[in-house]
């Protein structure tokens, strides 16, 4: 997956994408991972990877100040759609090169980009820059379910899918462990899909 196979795709995707991860399975397990969440007023709030906005819904704009960006247009523009009233800012932006000073927010969510971007690790070292020390990391994505060494044809289905702008082999242990001086995982747990779809909570210590 690159930037621009990325943007191509999600310009595919942008039509029907709420009918798909917007409804059913996927609207209950967004209920469910943000059901927890308690923002104090004034919390200054970034959305990496906000595509149609779905996750924004259960935030209240009028409270906290959120800030939602993406790098398809396409996706960002059903987004301003949805939350045209609102006061949530939306921008145009790579996950992986963030246009925001050093320690710019509260809280930052991470749903379903992290397995989407070309290098998530940048992106997971770019939202760790950009936020507080003691704020937080909130990610909602899909990883490698087992340690186990994948077979012939889960690989090739892997390279089938990220095809579509997605990856499904992700090993978040991995990735989280070369931020392990930078963020303590506060929680891992499994949402769905016999854990391959997690909720993931991330405190920024440095």
């Amino acid at each position: 997956m690159n930037n621009k196979w990325n943007k191509f795709i999600y310009k595919i995707w942008s039509p029907f994408y709420d009918l798909f991860f917007n409804r059913g399975l996927f609207l209950s397990a967004r209920k469910k991972v943000f059901a927890e969440i308690d923002l104090p007023e004034g919390s200054r709030v970034l959305f990496v990877g906000t595509g149609t906005g779905a996750d924004i819904e259960f935030f209240d704009d009028r409270t906290l100040e959120i800030t939602a960006i993406d790098y398809s247009s396409d996706m960002l523009q059903k987004a301003r759609d949805k939350f045209r009233d609102s006061n949530v800012e939306f921008l145009q932006m790579d996950a992986q090169d963030l246009d925001f000073p050093h320690g710019s927010f509260d809280f930052i969510v991470c749903s379903l980009v992290l397995s989407v971007v070309p290098n998530p690790l940048a992106c997971l070292q770019e939202t760790h820059r950009v936020l507080r020390n003691g704020g937080t990391i909130f990610v909602f994505d899909k990883f490698s379910s087992n340690q186990k060494p994948s077979s012939i044809s889960k690989k090739i289905l892997r390279q089938v899918i990220r095809i579509l702008g997605t990856d499904i082999g992700l090993d978040h242990t991995d990735l989280l462990g070369n931020m392990k001086d930078e963020l303590s995982v506060e929680k891992d747990e499994p949402v769905m899909l016999k854990g391959m779809y997690r909720k993931i909570v991330l405190m920024k210590l440095k």
